[in-house]
């Protein structure tokens, strides 16, 4: 999927930021809804299926916890296609008969497609082993622990202080949450044309 496909697979399934580790999962439900990281204006405490009320406290970290890995893929998602739009790939050859230069030409589903059987392979492992790293780290955040983390490159936040904490928190998911929209936005666009009146006719897509 581009270039990028590599970076973004490497990520999809663990944290690649770090402030939201500090956060404990447990959350009374209905209450603090409001108080979570994330509920900010104008969409603060914005649930209208009800999500947050669905199931238990366990539930609701679960929900959230996905919420944040998806998040912090879809930044890397984002940043990593708008590079390869530009004509930024990496050097050389992927497997002996395709090239970096040629996956970034492709449209997103068909570079995924002329990737190897084998080079998806280790990307699924890779990803698998990430998962398992990160789940079974510590407690687990369905039974109060924190959320899942492997912080790259390694950084120190125990010198940052609660509320530099909260609206560093509060940043990563919003920003998260439209990086969502636009790698869905950036690959309905290059995929079917005139789905994303927005970008129609943009040469990036």
């Amino acid at each position: 999927m581009k270039f990028a496909s590599l970076l973004v697979a490497l990520a999809s399934s663990v944290s690649a930021f770090a402030p939201a580790s500090h956060q404990k999962a447990s959350q009374s439900l209905c209450s603090s809804i409001s108080e979570m990281p994330g509920s900010t204006m104008p969409f603060k405490t914005f649930d209208p299926l009800g999500l947050a009320t669905l199931g238990s406290d366990s539930t609701l970290a679960w929900f959230r916890a996905a919420e944040l890995k998806h998040s912090r893929v879809a930044m890397l998602a984002t940043t990593g296609y708008l590079v390869q739009a530009v004509g930024i790939h990496f050097p050389g050859m992927l497997s002996h008969d395709v090239s970096f230069e040629s996956l970034s030409a492709m449209k997103p589903l068909d570079a995924w497609d002329a990737v190897p059987d084998a080079g998806k392979q280790q990307i699924y492992g890779i990803i698998f082993l990430a998962e398992i790293i990160s789940e079974a780290n510590g407690v687990h955040y369905t039974k109060g622990g924190d959320l899942p983390t492997i912080i790259f490159p390694p950084i120190n936040f125990g010198s940052v202080n609660e509320s530099t904490m909260k609206v560093k928190r509060d940043r990563e998911l919003n920003n998260g949450r439209l990086a969502m929209i636009s790698i869905m936005s950036f690959v309905a666009a290059a995929n079917i044309p005139g789905s994303v009146p927005a970008l129609t006719g943009n040469p990036m897509f």
